[in-house]
């Protein structure tokens, strides 16, 4: 019988309040939370073993929030891991030195391969997580407003080489919908990929839960479905 995903609630941070995005567009905003700390303590207060963090407006490029994460990262007894505009050794570093213990790179990591290897030879596969971010079958980047020109499987293959554990799939066309997930691509991923697995969007209910479970699918990192209540948390 298939394990039970991991769910991983995420704080989603754009102009210092917790919010979701429809599709990732940064102008479809719905607010959870005034207070970013208040929605990761609420969420570490409900069990969550990890807690996801992005940085949209460093994302974007709209700026960054890096006090309110040290600020998440010192309150927090769990875990907690962050992405979002993350473009060089330094910038990981910055954020490894404010008390987060997993980092997220996207965008960089499709634009300067050789930077994974590096982060993973400096800081080790349980530090460093790949977010890849699709449209499928390309790999969207710049906070997903851009097509790469790199093919999921292409991606795939080259993080593998490199010495990735843990990888973040997010179907950017369900994420923040409530679409629930289309179990074609969650399929071809899991093939793809045979180290941890983290399904980054789309999980809208039970059923997806259920369906990651089905696949193997190690665990997924859910916003909106646990912040409107179509997806119990903790699970049942």
């Amino acid at each position: 019988m298939p394990l039970p995903p991991q769910i991983i609630p995420c704080v989603d941070i754009q102009g210092g309040r917790a919010v979701r995005l429809y599709e990732g567009d940064p102008d479809r905003e719905t607010v959870y939370f005034e207070s970013p700390l208040l929605a990761a303590r609420h969420w570490a207060d409900l069990g969550a073993p990890l807690v996801h963090v992005v940085d949209l407006d460093a994302a974007t490029g709209r700026g960054e929030n890096r006090q309110i994460i040290a600020e998440i990262a010192g309150s927090l007894e769990v875990p907690l891991e962050v992405g979002g505009g993350v473009r060089d050794l330094k910038s990981v570093q910055t954020l490894l030195s404010l008390g987060v213990s997993r980092v997220v790179i996207g965008t960089a990591a499709v634009r300067r391969p050789e930077l994974v290897a590096e982060l993973l030879a400096l800081h080790g596969p349980e530090r460093i997580v790949v977010s890849v971010d699709a449209r499928w079958p390309d790999v969207a980047v710049a906070g997903w407003a851009e097509a790469s020109g790199v093919r999921v499987a292409e991606m795939t293959a080259r993080l593998g080489e490199a010495g990735l554990e843990t990888l973040i799939f997010t179907d950017v066309t369900r994420d923040g919908t409530l679409r629930g997930l289309d179990r074609i691509l969650m399929g071809r991923v899991r093939q793809l990929w045979t180290n941890t697995l983290i399904v980054g969007g789309g999980v809208a209910n039970l059923q997806d839960a259920d369906l990651l479970g089905e696949l193997g699918i190690e665990g997924a990192i859910v916003g909106r479905a646990i912040y409107e209540g179509t997806l119990t948390y903790p699970l049942p």
